[in-house]
């Protein structure tokens, strides 16, 4: 599907397809913007070559996974970003290739499916956006794409919250598999922040014909821009900290846990030991035991086998072992 926004010299806007481009180039103070949403790469290629794309260009635009970047070439700058098709607040997303060909007069957006953040510039903002430059609106998409990412980080805050109470109140490894799923999640996203906080700090840093640094309203808008993305660094850098901290937690409580048990199984070990050890001397079959012809030998034993049972019971408790 090809979506065209077209801003004409004269401040009309007009919202079409592929005929609009033929009005573009015959209008030298237009400006457009093309959004391609799961066209064939055939097609894809074709619409790039014929707007002067390079061949690299649009290679790294059509691979199905490719690191976030940012790249100049002498007719355009490719930037690409790493949406999301689908997210929820368990941190369940299913991420989303978008490319864009930013040229002096010109937008080209590429993405497999649907990408809400260009579905609402294009219902909305997209006519504003495009009279100021169409840097701006490739800077926009990218912002209001990590609201959305913001968004469910901030709802699965309280979902953690929850999480962390569970646990501390009555831990299972159901909940310590949940927690794990989590943090499995969390390093995948905080890797592909760590992508976009570094595309955004090329453009804080270096110049780049299509993102000037020298006009003050991109520049702007390419620091908002990095300040979410480096936000949605830190969230997930301190979601997976905290989970981090409930897994060694729970693995502490559970040491503890199991230490008390076994201290208890010892202690017990410890008072029979000594019981055993004179029930088997007078379990032997020995012809010659002085103590067998006493009348009261029996009584004897058992009071000390009582004795020593007691006398053990008494010291580990006052050594505060039970």
């Amino acid at each position: 599907m090809m979506r065209t926004l077209l801003l004409e010299a004269d401040g009309r806007v007009t919202r079409g397809g592929e005929e609009l481009i033929v009005r573009w180039r015959d209008d030298a103070g237009s400006r457009i913007w093309i959004d391609l949403q799961g066209e064939g790469q055939a097609r894809e290629r074709e619409l790039l070559e014929a707007f002067g794309c390079h061949p690299l260009a649009i290679d790294d635009a059509q691979r199905d996974r490719h690191p976030p970047k940012i790249e100049e070439f002498e007719t355009h700058t490719l930037v690409l970003y790493r949406g999301i098709s689908s997210f929820d607040a368990e941190l369940n997303f299913t991420p989303q290739q978008v490319a864009f060909f930013l040229g002096e007069r010109s937008l080209i957006s590429l993405h497999p499916g649907t990408a809400l953040s260009i579905d609402r510039l294009l219902a909305h903002e997209g006519e504003t956006l495009l009279r100021r430059s169409p840097e701006h609106v490739a800077l926009r998409v990218m912002y209001v794409s990590a609201g959305y990412y913001l968004d469910s980080l901030l709802e699965f805050e309280n979902a953690l919250s929850d999480l962390e109470d569970e646990l501390m109140e009555d831990g299972s490894d159901a909940l310590m598999r949940r927690v794990i799923a989590y943090r499995s999640r969390l390093v995948k996203m905080r890797r592909v922040f760590r992508y976009h906080v570094g595309i955004t700090q090329e453009l804080t840093a270096y110049d780049y014909e299509h993102l000037p640094r020298d006009n003050e309203d991109t520049l702007h808008a390419i620091n908002d821009v990095h300040e979410r993305f480096e936000r949605l660094h830190s969230l997930t850098q301190m979601y997976y900290d905290i989970c981090g901290d409930l897994i060694d937690g729970y693995i502490s409580l559970s040491s503890h846990q199991l230490n008390i048990t076994m201290r208890v199984l010892t202690v017990i070990t410890a008072i029979f030991v000594p019981l055993t050890f004179v029930a088997g001397i007078y379990g032997m079959n020995f012809a010659h035991m002085p103590e067998l012809a006493y009348r009261w030998g029996y009584f004897a034993v058992l009071g000390a086998m009582l004795v020593i049972g007691l006398g053990l019971l008494w010291l580990f408790r006052r050594r505060k072992w039970l």
